[in-house]
């Protein structure tokens, strides 16, 4: 997780498309979805909790705080992970945003 919100911060979108599952992966991130887009600056990562509900499944719960055009952001977000192999892959997650305070719990598409 940790790893997957640096390569999101630093923009090395490769890899965040390389730790993403095949079933779910998206073609490309798109537009301001990693360091690359110049108006998102991301600040924070705070892992809330985490947990394996098998050898192969696994969650995590995490809080991700950026600045979008001066405005504070924060993210959260349950998400889900395989494990196949050795290696550990971002399935999806159900995500919450709320600009400058408190999250919410809405469902959106997978954004780590």
């Amino acid at each position: 997780m940790r790893s997957r919100y640096s390569a999101y911060a630093f923009g090395i979108d490769d890899y965040v498309l390389a730790t993403w599952h095949a079933s779910t992966r998206p073609t490309n991130l798109g537009d301001g979805a990693a360091a690359g887009n110049s108006k998102t600056k991301w600040i924070g990562l705070k892992v809330l909790a985490s947990a394996l509900q098998d050898d192969r499944h696994g969650t995590v719960d995490f809080e991700a705080r950026c600045r979008i055009g001066g405005r504070a952001e924060r993210l959260r977000e349950h998400s889900r992970f395989l494990r196949e192999g050795e290696r550990w892959y971002y399935v999806d997650g159900d995500t919450g945003t709320d600009a400058g305070g408190e999250a919410s719990s809405a469902s959106s598409t997978p954004s780590a």
